[in-house]
């Protein structure tokens, strides 16, 4: 069944940052059938066109390294590889789910490389490096790939969901048992992430089915670090636009500091009809 997507999306600089070294995204991709001519009668071959979505999020890290030629790097990679990536199948299973994970991963591999060459022969950009949080629908079928500590959420009327987890240093410490509050100092300490040192980076990888009337939130620590789960679920269903929860998600970031970039893509999944 096709399914038609609404999308907001934001991104701001915030109060402290001179610049901004978030980016993101939303690709839509397109394939159709039609019949110019047959001898078979009218209504047996049906036209049809359909459409596929890319989201991505990206945060760039380095500061006077320029982040942002991170971030924009790994974007417009995946812009100029995403038609050569594995076509959406009719109906997804689980050899073309993985298929399309792998095609995501090699992505995913060759940004990490292009981000440590271009740093290589530019040494001002030495250390620069990304997250990247993206979401390829089809259909009701999602699937999440995830570096870093940008977030996903899945988002429906009773509750919001984190979908990704984020790799960082505090997080480890948490799952390893210790208390959440002992663990701040650490919170953008990242354990992957492309590009920066890192020799090697692993992409997160997630399949979710969504229903009709399904949010996902993609988003930058800008937003997370000063808004709660639960502030993002009221934001988002307190409309039915999914642009107007983004520009009420950055003035709250905002009025709450926006101590660092503030970015944002938020989908809403409904059925066409």
């Amino acid at each position: 069944m096709a399914v038609r997507i609404q999308i907001g999306a934001a991104s701001h600089v915030g109060k402290v940052r001179q610049n901004n070294e978030d980016q993101y995204a939303v690709i839509r991709r397109r394939r159709s059938r039609e019949a110019l001519m047959t001898s078979l009668p009218s209504g047996v071959l049906f036209e049809n066109e359909e459409e596929a979505y890319i989201l991505l999020v990206a945060d760039g890290m380095g500061g006077a390294a320029f982040g942002e030629v991170a971030s924009e790097l790994a974007l417009r990679t995946i812009w100029e590889l995403e038609a050569s990536m594995a076509s959406w199948p009719d109906k997804v299973d689980d050899s073309s789910a993985n298929r399309l994970l792998e095609d995501v991963d090699d992505v995913v591999q060759l940004i990490h490389r292009r981000i440590r060459q271009r740093a290589s022969q530019q040494p001002e950009l030495v250390g620069m490096g990304t997250t990247l949080t993206a979401v390829i629908s089809i259909g009701l079928d999602v699937f999440v790939v995830h570096v870093g500590d940008s977030r996903a959420y899945h988002v429906d009327q009773d509750q919001i969901q984190q979908i990704t987890r984020d790799h960082t240093l505090a997080q480890q410490l948490v799952d390893a048992g210790i208390d959440a509050s002992r663990t701040q100092a650490f919170q953008h300490v990242l354990t992957n992430c492309l590009g920066a040192d890192a020799r090697q980076v692993t992409s997160e990888v997630h399949h979710l089915l969504l229903n009709r009337g399904d949010y996902l939130v993609l988003c930058t620590d800008g937003l997370s670090d000063l808004v709660s789960a639960d502030e993002i679920h009221s934001a988002i269903t307190a409309t039915d636009d999914s642009q107007q929860a983004c520009d009420r998600l950055v003035d709250l970031a905002l009025e709450r500091g926006g101590k660092d970039n503030i970015t944002m893509v938020i989908a809403c999944f409904g059925t066409a009809e």
